[in-house]
């Protein structure tokens, strides 16, 4: 199908919508093609968000220990990925990992909980750092991810002001069951209609990677704007060793992108999401893909590291976005401070790391240049594999070592 993207554009814009042929034809379009696409997505993005950037962070409440079958998940039941395992965080951990993201220019805290569902005690704990965490930072926003949810207990972490639920559909129906067998994909779809009936926001997305056709992302895509998801995360397949999807590589930086302004055209309102496995599948065009979506996560994910803080900051200044929330002024302290203390742990190792565990505790993910360029991810055994393999997190949540945030 050919395919004018600017025509397209001007259709959605006037009031019109995206059609699953559409989106397919975006998806096939040739790569040389891709900045074109990237142009026209962009007047979408620009007319809703403008040049602004919603900046999440991801606190992993408990680790690993899920008795869900999620083939493509580092956490789930017969994964020997070599994450770290943990229960739930307290709440003074809790508030200080979060405090680490919010501090680091994060307006969004999103709660993870590993498990098939919470117990009514686990969301007693997640009421409990609610309400801490809303006293403690003025105008945050707390997004919770517990999985299925039972009736009722939507209702309670909205009562403790909780402002979203996240529960994804991960990839399209028609290829659910290929991915997860434990449960279907009817109970998604039931658990996002409990946190919408409950006035929670939907935020619900995909993973893109997992054998996946065209035709069934666009079907993921059209099932996510019927949910009126109000954001969308992207995840991109991070093939753990150790899991069914070990040594799966399907997506490269351009496929990726195109991806993005897929998910842009069919809900071109909605705040698109970069998420896992931004840095390893777009690489040198994440700016690009920025261009497209208006939503990333500062620093770590639940059980991988990501782009250090001071990177990721920097990435969207030097490319005219601004932090949603944040005045240019406040953006460049932000960014100062982070500097000054990368420095400041430089001087204080005298240049080089005081223990291979990454002693030096940088906040900004791992040492950074200043201090010879280690970090945790380096220097742990589990790491020390491919520059394409997820590294393992061995900082923040569920450590003695800094969050990079």
């Amino acid at each position: 199908m050919t395919i004018s993207f600017d025509d397209l554009a001007d259709k959605i814009l006037a009031g019109g919508s995206a059609t699953p042929e559409d989106a397919v034809a975006v998806l096939q379009a040739d790569d040389s093609e891709l900045m074109s696409i990237v142009a026209a997505a962009g007047r979408l993005r620009r007319k809703h968000f403008a040049n602004t950037v919603k900046v999440n962070y991801l606190v992993n409440l408990k680790s690993g220990l899920c008795p869900e079958n999620c083939n493509y998940c580092s956490q789930a039941i017969g994964s020997e990925a070599p994450i770290l395992k943990y229960s739930y965080l307290s709440k003074e951990e809790t508030l200080k990992q979060a405090g680490m993201g919010l501090q680091g220019g994060a307006t969004r805290v999103c709660m993870v909980s590993s498990g098939r569902g919470p117990s009514e005690r686990d969301i007693d704990k997640v009421v409990e750092m609610t309400e801490a965490l809303k006293d403690e930072y003025a105008g945050v926003e707390v997004c919770a991810c517990l999985g299925l949810l039972k009736d009722g207990q939507a209702e309670r972490l909205k009562a403790a002001g909780v402002d979203a639920y996240n529960h994804n559909i991960n990839t399209a129906e028609s290829n659910h069951d290929t991915i997860v067998q434990t449960h279907t994909y009817a109970d998604r779809v039931d658990t996002i209609g409990k946190a919408k009936t409950a006035g929670l926001s939907p935020c619900s997305g995909l993973i893109a990677g997992l054998g996946e056709t065209d035709e069934q992302l666009a079907e993921a895509l059209f099932a996510l704007k019927a949910l009126e998801s109000d954001s969308i995360p992207v995840n991109f397949l991070m093939p753990f060793d150790g899991t069914p999807y070990e040594n799966t590589w399907e997506l490269s930086p351009v496929r990726c992108v195109k991806i993005l302004a897929t998910a842009r055209f069919v809900c071109p309102d909605k705040e698109i999401r970069i998420a896992g496995g931004r840095e390893m599948h777009l690489r040198s065009l994440q700016a690009t893909a920025l261009q497209v979506a208006n939503s990333i996560f500062l620093g770590d994910y639940l059980t991988s590291e990501g782009q250090d803080a001071l990177t990721d900051l920097e990435m969207l200044r030097d490319n005219g976005f601004s932090i949603l929330g944040m005045d240019q002024d406040a953006f460049n302290e932000l960014i100062t401070s982070h500097q000054a203390g990368i420095t400041h742990r430089a001087h204080a190792t005298q240049g080089g790391c005081a223990t291979s565990g990454g002693a030096c505790g940088s906040s900004a993910g791992g040492c950074g240049d200043g201090c010879g360029g280690c970090s945790v991810a380096s220097t742990s055994p589990e790491a020390e594999t491919s520059e394409h393999n997820p590294a393992i997190r061995r900082r923040g949540a569920g450590t003695e070592v800094a969050a990079n945030a």
